[in-house]
């Protein structure tokens, strides 16, 4: 069995159809999908953090960290 958990549930995590803690039988099935999960939630959530996958013997971990910003809107008049 191969299980997807992600290490903590933000908000948005937890208004979306994922859910923790995801078992599978198949490892390839099991990393297609945490692979799809960071991506999809990379793109699609507020942008407020960061989302890693580790793999780590029959479990792969979704890993939350907070985004660094640079201060920088993008107008083009910060440099």
């Amino acid at each position: 069995m191969f299980t997807i958990n992600i290490e903590k549930e933000c908000g948005c995590f937890k208004k979306s159809d994922f859910h923790n803690n995801e078992n599978f039988a198949d490892k390839d099935r099991a990393l297609t999908e945490a692979l799809s999960m960071v991506e999809y939630m990379n793109n699609n959530f507020c942008q407020k953090h960061q989302f890693e996958l580790t793999e780590n013997g029959n479990e792969f971990s979704i890993k939350v960290e907070e985004r660094v910003s640079s201060g920088c809107c993008g107008g083009g008049h910060c440099s």
